[in-house]
């Protein structure tokens, strides 16, 4: 559930749908949502400051908290 959400903002957000991957990686008391972009849309998805990664972050912790889980995203190059 956290992957499509992230997916869904993400594909929103980027000039190119299509490169954006999101790789779940389970533990026990937490998830790890890693995510890749195309290079040119990375900026886009971290926002001024950080902006934009953080209420991503913000709205995935929500989600996460539902299913009593843990939900980290990492946006890697």
């Amino acid at each position: 559930m956290e992957k499509d959400l992230v997916e869904y903002i993400v594909k929103s957000i980027v000039d190119n749908p299509a490169a954006v991957s999101v790789r779940v990686v389970d533990g026990e008391a937490s998830s790890i949502l890693e995510l890749t972009v195309d290079p040119e849309d990375i900026g886009k998805v971290i926002g001024k400051g950080g902006r934009i990664a953080r209420s991503i972050r913000s709205v995935l912790h929500a989600a996460a908290a539902k299913s009593g889980k843990r939900a980290i995203l990492e946006i890697l190059d």
